[in-house]
C-alpha cells in the first residue's frame, strides 16, 4: 500500500505565506521553526465537489494547538480560507483532492530553538495534490509497534503538531513486516491508534473506539461517533486491549485521507470472517452520503 505519483500534480501550485509558486519553486527557509525544531501544527482536508468537509472542525483544532504552542500572530478562519480558495483555483481543483495545511512558528532570526527568536509571524502552508482515499477497501493488514504513543504528562497528543517521528518508526516496522500500517499502543498497554488513523471495533453490533488519552481528537472519528448516534448504534469510547480487537468481529479505521477502511489482519489474527464487515460497510455509505451533501463551499 504505497502511494503512487498522480501525473496531474506534476505542475500543481503551492501556496507559502500567500505566495503562488510551482511545486519545484515552493521554498521554506532554513530559518523556519518547521526546519529548525518541528515546530508546527497541521491539517489534512478533503474536497469534495468544492467543499471542504468539516473545514471548521479542523480550523478550530489548528487554532487550538497553535494556541497550546504560543503561536503569535495565528491567522484568522476567514483568511486561511481564502488561502484554500486561492490555491484549489489556480490549481483548477474541485473533487477528489487532498490538502496538507501547516502552520509553522515562523522565521527565526537565528538558528536555535528559543521561540523567543521567532519575531516575524507564523509561515502558513497550503499543498493541495489529486489524491483519491489512501487505503484499499478490500482490507488492511496491521501489526503491533514496539513504538508507544506518549500521554499527556509526556506530550499532550491533542497538540496537533509536526512532531511524527513516532509515526514514522511504526510505520518503517509495519513496512519490514508487510504490513500495511502498525497499531500503537500508549504507555499503559491499551490500543491508541495506528500510525495515521483511528481505530473502531465492532462486537455483536456495537461499536467501541479508544479513548483519546494518548492520540489526537480525530474529526472523522467525531464524525463516526455523530452518525452512531443519529442511527442508533451504540458506540462507546473506552480502554480497549489487543485482545479486545483481536476477538472483534469487525475493525475499521478512519482518518481524513484514507475516510473509513476496514482491517481484516492483525499480528497475524484474521478479523471475523476475514472480509469487510457489514457494519463497517454501513458506516463507510453513511459517511459518503455526508461527504457528498455537508461541507464549506471555498470554490465553484
Amino acid at each position: 500500500m504505497l502511494q503512487q505519483f498522480d501525473p496531474r500534480n506534476r505542475d500543481i501550485v503551492v501556496n507559502v505565506n500567500g505566495l503562488l509558486v510551482h511545486r519545484d519553486q515552493a521554498a521554506i527557509s532554513p530559518f523556519d521553526s518547521v526546519v529548525q525544531g518541528g515546530d508546527a501544527v497541521w491539517e489534512g482536508l478533503r474536497l469534495y465537489g468544492g467543499c471542504i468537509f468539516r473545514l471548521g472542525a479542523h480550523l478550530d483544532r489548528l487554532r487550538r494547538s497553535a494556541e497550546a504552542l504560543s503561536f503569535a500572530q495565528i491567522p484568522s478562519q476567514a483568511a486561511i480560507t481564502q488561502e484554500l480558495a486561492r490555491t484549489l483555483e489556480a490549481n483548477g481543483m474541485r473533487d477528489g483532492v487532498h490538502i496538507r495545511l501547516t502552520l509553522t512558528r515562523g522565521v527565526k532570526i537565528t538558528s536555535g530553538m528559543d521561540p523567543r527568536l521567532n519575531q516575524s509571524g507564523p509561515t502558513l502552508i497550503v499543498l493541495a495534490e489529486h489524491k483519491a482515499p489512501v487505503y484499499a477497501k478490500s482490507g488492511l493488514t496491521l501489526i503491533t509497534s514496539r513504538m508507544r504513543r506518549p500521554g499527556p504528562e509526556v506530550l499532550d497528543q491533542h497538540i496537533h503538531s509536526n512532531n511524527l517521528l513516532t509515526s514514522i518508526l511504526a510505520k518503517l516496522e509495519a513496512t519490514a513486516a508487510g504490513a500495511d500500517d502498525a497499531l500503537l499502543l500508549d504507555g499503559r498497554g491499551f490500543v491508541a491508534e495506528t500510525n495515521a488513523t483511528h481505530l473502531f471495533l465492532v462486537k455483536a453490533g456495537k461499536l467501541a473506539t479508544p479513548r483519546t488519552l494518548a492520540c489526537p481528537e480525530g474529526i472523522t472519528r467525531a464524525t463516526v461517533i455523530e452518525v452512531c448516534a443519529r442511527q442508533k448504534i451504540e458506540c462507546e469510547a473506552r480502554d480497549l486491549s489487543l485482545v479486545d480487537f483481536y476477538r472483534a468481529d469487525e475493525i475499521f479505521c478512519t482518518g481524513t485521507m484514507g475516510e473509513l477502511a476496514a482491517v481484516t489482519k492483525l499480528d497475524g489474527h484474521t478479523i471475523g470472517s476475514g472480509e469487510v464487515g457489514p457494519l463497517t460497510r454501513r458506516l463507510s455509505e453513511l459517511y459518503r452520503e455526508l461527504t457528498a451533501t455537508e461541507g464549506e463551499r471555498v470554490v465553484a
